[in-house]
């Protein structure tokens, strides 16, 4: 096998690099505002983006002018700055802007501008020159090392906390050595596992001064797609969440689609909230597509003849998901979770 000495590699690598910031040689940049990293040790899938939503709303509340810098994957020019909200409006769409910064964006409107840049040292000068911003939260910037940051939170899965080795191998960015950069852990869906007894004392083995905390996943609202669709357009704002699921009670059969880092927690979590009525939820039927992945309409019409035949009379989705349907046509009701 070549990915392991690979992975040895990569890690190598990225401790090199590492030890060349710690000492220095290169150079990190203050951003010009108080400054939080959101961030994690392996490549996708942690429920980093509600934290990251959550530590935004926290500033804005406080008074703060925030704003999001993201590099913002997936999106079609990934080397161009995309202003993705104002503060006040969407002003990207998915591909333009990446699914997760439009995702944010719609969550956030009226608490933070969302900038998508690869360059976030020079995104932040500019973002402070044009919104007067006087706090900036970083998305997935744990390994980005050139943006000095005040605050480092880390984002660990319970039900996969380290990845299985370093990218080729598995999904880790670096070793568990570079939680010792981090002031706060969360430890993510700690609700899916019997104990995270064992994983705590591995976090604090390598992060003894870092506060660790828990985190679950729980569905607070479902939304027709339309609705959630018209968040940030200058029509409609966030309504207060409503009935969980409940409300596409009766006889009704329901399965989900998602194009996640880790699409196994979305679909057990749905699969838990049926768990009193197994037959409304059809698990077999769910359809998991590539992280990331933009929607065209012949994945969704090929989607719909898969379930069609399962009797499946009602799609569920994510809110990331949902901001890469614009403009595509459905035969049966699609609701965000």
């Amino acid at each position: 096998m070549i990915l392991p000495p690979l992975g040895l590699m990569y890690g190598f690598g990225m401790d090199v690099r590492n030890r060349l910031y710690d000492r220095g040689v290169l150079p990190s940049y203050p951003l010009g505002a108080r400054t939080v990293s959101i961030g994690n040790l392996t490549a996708g899938g942690t429920g980093k983006t509600p934290v990251v939503a959550l530590a935004s709303r926290i500033l804005a509340d406080a008074g703060e002018t925030v704003c999001i810098l993201t590099r913002g994957y997936g999106r079609r020019n990934p080397k161009k700055r995309v202003l993705v909200s104002d503060g006040k409006s969407l002003l990207a769409d998915a591909a333009t802007g990446g699914d997760e910064p439009v995702e944010l964006a719609r969550k956030l409107i009226g608490k933070a501008v969302v900038i998508a840049d690869a360059d976030r040292v020079t995104a932040a000068k500019w973002a402070r020159e044009e919104f007067g911003i006087t706090a900036f939260v970083l998305d997935d910037a744990f390994q980005h090392r050139r943006a000095r940051r005040d605050l480092d939170i880390v984002c660990i899965d319970a039900t996969d906390p380290f990845g299985g080795g370093i990218i080729p191998a598995g999904r880790a960015r670096e070793r568990m050595s570079g939680l010792g950069r981090a002031d706060a852990v969360i430890i993510t869906r700690a609700d899916l596992v019997d104990d995270i007894s064992e994983l705590t004392s591995k976090i604090t083995a390598f992060a003894s001064a870092a506060e660790i905390f828990t985190a679950r996943n729980e569905i607070s609202q479902v939304l027709p797609l339309e609705e959630y669709l018209s968040i940030g357009d200058g029509t409609s704002a966030a309504s207060e969440p409503g009935p969980v699921l409940d409300s596409l009670g009766g006889s009704r059969r329901l399965t989900a689609f998602c194009a996640l880092g880790n699409p196994e927690n979305f679909f057990s979590l749905l699969a838990r909230r049926y768990s009193d009525r197994p037959e409304a939820f059809e698990r077999s039927a769910v359809k998991g597509f590539p992280d990331h992945h933009l929607y065209t309409q012949q994945d969704i019409d090929r989607l719909e003849q898969q379930v069609h035949s399962s009797g499946i009379d009602c799609l569920l989705t994510t809110a990331k998901d949902a901001v890469k349907l614009l403009g595509l046509r459905f035969g049966l009701p699609v609701y965000v979770v």
